[in-house]
């Protein structure tokens, strides 16, 4: 077990180098970039992330001032610089770390991010890490409660449809649980505003953020009132995709242990129903559903909630790392893609785990890693 572990932990290496080299590459040859960003504000241009995305990089920022030969050669990278102080521009380049060449630039990163140092946001003036820190618990808010709801409905449900297995309470449900995974999941959030948040028929839940205006003068009992009721319509709506999947994933695993040679023995030795279900195809068949909890959790945690947080308001980590990505701040893109990318690797180290802790029999350390 120690062997494996250690071979997985020594492998998480290699892939961050390459997830990091990788997304390094990429953003040297995308359009637009922090200094073209400084200079269209100073222009007085659209800085918005569309503008930015479109076009050459740096945009389109109106006429061009007519400078000197030397003012030309110093600013043709950047358009919409014609005008401006060559040392000016040097000292942005120098300001963002680009007066270095590319190859220093990633090697220097990857020292930083070896010692967990992420650096300042270009455009918000505070560490990476603070950063995180403050859209952390919007972020756990969701994926905490949309995982625990999932599991809590689904693994029941699901049992109950492998018992039922062609009856008509399986085939209804079935119906509306394929429904549900049909609809998006930011689909679903627009209808829920429209009926219940104030939208063309009833307004019983509020649109923004985790809690109201004073929530901390508040009494604890309706601190916990006022919490849920902003996070009910975000977390039916993140959980509907989830519900589905999981619940057909549960029903799945049941039929398939149901059908066993040693739930038959078990049926001929006269174990009751509850006996052959909970004594004998209750731990194998979990066995996939608990084990992939971690996962789920992890995804739910930090991918699954970009839209939701956009429509309802709620400052996350998905709406971080999107708006990161569109204004180019690129210590914040790579600081937030290697925190998740080393998590997800930690994650799935962790499933496999579980699952030799669900089902002693597996041995992940006799096989090739």
């Amino acid at each position: 077990m120690a062997a494996y572990i250690a071979r997985r932990i020594l492998l998480m290496v290699p892939t961050l180098l390459g997830i990091l080299f990788v997304s390094f590459v990429v953003v040297q040859f995308a359009p637009g970039g922090p200094v073209e960003r400084v200079i269209a504000q100073l222009s007085g241009a659209d800085t918005g992330g569309t503008s930015r995305i479109s076009g050459s990089p740096g945009g389109d920022f109106g006429p061009r001032s007519q400078v000197g030969a030397s003012a030309d050669a110093m600013n043709s990278k950047y358009r919409g610089a014609q005008g401006l102080d060559p040392d000016f521009i040097k000292s942005l380049e120098k300001q963002f770390g680009f007066d270095k060449p590319a190859p220093e630039r990633f090697l220097l990163m990857v020292w930083n991010f070896a010692r967990f140092d992420f650096g300042k946001s270009y455009f918000r003036d505070v560490s990476v890490l603070q950063l995180i820190k403050e859209k952390l618990p919007v972020s756990m808010s969701l994926g905490i409660w949309m995982t625990l709801i999932t599991y809590l409905i689904s693994i029941p449900l699901g049992i109950r449809k492998a018992v039922k297995d062609g009856s008509p309470f399986d085939t209804w449900t079935s119906a509306v649980i394929i429904i549900g995974f049909a609809i998006p999941g930011f689909l679903f959030a627009i209808l829920l505003i429209i009926l219940f948040a104030g939208g063309s028929f009833l307004s019983i839940f509020p649109l923004r953020g985790l809690t109201s205006d004073g929530w901390s003068q508040f009494p604890w009992y309706w601190k916990i009132i006022d919490y849920f009721w902003h996070i009910t319509l975000p977390i039916v709506s993140m959980s509907l995709g989830a519900f589905a999947t999981m619940t057909l994933l549960t029903k799945n695993s049941f039929l398939d242990e149901i059908r066993k040679q040693y739930v038959m023995t078990a049926r001929a030795k006269g174990c009751s129903e509850r006996q052959v279900l909970y004594g004998h195809i209750f731990r194998n068949a979990m066995l996939i559903v608990i084990a992939g909890f971690p996962s789920a959790f992890i995804h739910a945690f930090f991918s699954g909630s970009l839209l939701i947080e956009t429509i309802f308001s709620l400052d996350g980590l998905g709406l971080l790392g999107f708006e990161s990505v569109l204004n180019r701040d690129y210590p914040v893109v790579f600081g937030t893609l290697f925190i998740f990318s080393l998590v997800g690797l930690v994650v799935n180290l962790v499933s496999d785990l579980t699952y030799m802790w669900v089902d002693p029999r597996i041995d992940f350390e006799a096989r090739e890693v």
